[in-house]
């Protein structure tokens, strides 16, 4: 808990601090900010005091930010344009007993989950009717911890499903095309470690489907920008709405590898007014990417974070190799912040071909002075089921033994 309130107000004193940045973009004379995928770039308060600053706010408007930051309304819009949405209480629940009641209507396993939630915080597996209490109790305590708002709300637990989240980009003018799937199912408590697209659990029906309901759900939502709409999709195919990401996400350089699409460009031009200059016929799906996310972490260790300087470093590069990341020789990683210090991106004609890069590319990056997962991830990539494409979101608690 300490450590917690630490971290905040190490965070707000630095790239949270609104009034800082503000007063740096008026003193450089910015007109517009880029949030980056951090906390401001969902956070409606710093959009809403970019625009009454005369400052573009290079994302969705604030009130839109607000509207699918609250994870149960954002359902319940979802549900009123005909997205499919998992099962669930309609908004927030307004005590234990009413969520005791909803629970037993739509059956057990369940989650909890913090309605302002996001990052994997904030939600509760409950199996049975006596985990109830304790775990509603627990998740209310986090949402207030992390988000400042106790607020929950129950879906059904779909059991080892597939997640998997359409990119869209929507314009001013009312225009919105999607850039296809991100499969996200690789895993652990709820924080993504390898992405890739396309994805292997879907065929192109169902993924014209899904990429159908992600343009309703950011008509319907009056979106506008880059964002992201999450699904889960069960073993008989069926999909289901999750929440939206108003923001870039840490995953976007696959799509763009696949497509060919500069996705910040893109949202960059949509900020200054311009019109979409690609419909949805002009876009091009090329091979297969995927993402490896290296963290700062010990696995062994029950991955814990190892912040330090990088005493040495070699980031591996050649055709279909991508590295996006800021570190070098000498620099420090600092306790305060998310572990994750760079991503590496491969691209190939195929899946096997995309996977042999990404076996490549790990075995060629060397990071001296700190602990990292790549051992970890490279485990992941060598592992026969996953090289079948025979996995779900409970593959590394079923599959990787530490």
């Amino acid at each position: 808990m300490k450590q917690f309130v630490l971290d905040q107000q190490i965070h707000g004193k630095s790239y949270l601090n609104i009034k800082n940045i503000i007063e740096a973009a008026n003193i450089t004379k910015a007109d517009s900010i880029h949030p980056g995928f951090g906390f401001l770039s969902e956070n409606s308060q710093f959009a809403k005091i970019c625009e009454e600053s005369n400052i573009k706010f290079i994302g969705p408007s604030y009130k839109v930010i607000e509207l699918m930051g609250n994870k149960s309304n954002a359902k319940e819009l979802m549900k009123s344009a005909g997205v499919p949405v998992i099962p669930g209480s309609e908004g927030s629940v307004k005590g234990l007993k009413d969520a005791i009641k909803i629970a037993s209507e739509i059956g057990y396993p369940v989650m909890l989950k913090a309605a302002a939630g996001g990052g994997g915080k904030g939600i509760r597996i409950v199996n049975a009717p006596e985990e109830l209490e304790n775990n509603y109790n627990i998740v209310k305590q986090e949402a207030k911890l992390s988000f400042n708002d106790d607020e929950i709300y129950i879906e059904k637990f779909i059991r080892n499903p597939r997640h998997v989240e359409i990119q869209i980009l929507a314009d001013e003018q009312g225009n919105i095309i999607h850039l296809g799937e991100r499969d996200c199912s690789i895993q652990r408590k709820n924080q993504k470690i390898i992405e890739e697209t396309p994805s292997t659990a879907i065929d192109d029906k169902l993924r014209n489907k899904m990429g159908e309901a992600a343009i309703k759900a950011a008509k319907v939502a009056g979106y506008t920008s880059c964002g992201t709409i999450e699904f889960l999709v069960d073993s008989d195919k069926n999909f289901y709405f999750m929440e939206m990401n108003t923001r870039i996400q840490v995953e976007h350089p696959i799509t763009e590898e696949r497509t060919g699409i500069d996705i910040v460009k893109a949202q960059i031009r949509i900020a200054a007014g311009e019109t979409l200059k690609i419909k949805q016929k002009d876009v091009e799906f090329r091979g297969h990417s995927m993402e490896c996310r290296i963290n700062a972490e010990n696995p062994s260790k029950g991955f814990m974070p190892c912040p330090g300087t990088i005493t040495g470093l070699n980031l591996p590069g050649g055709n279909g190799v991508r590295i996006d990341t800021a570190i070098y020789e000498g620099y420090t990683i600092p306790p305060n912040y998310d572990s994750m210090i760079a991503k590496v991106i491969t691209h190939g004609n195929t899946r096997n071909e995309a996977i042999s890069k990404m076996k490549r590319a790990l075995e060629e990056t060397v990071i001296e002075g700190v602990d990292t997962n790549i051992d970890f991830l490279f485990e992941i990539i060598r592992n026969p089921n996953f090289i079948r494409g025979n996995f779900d979101t409970s593959f590394i608690e079923r599959e990787i033994k530490l």
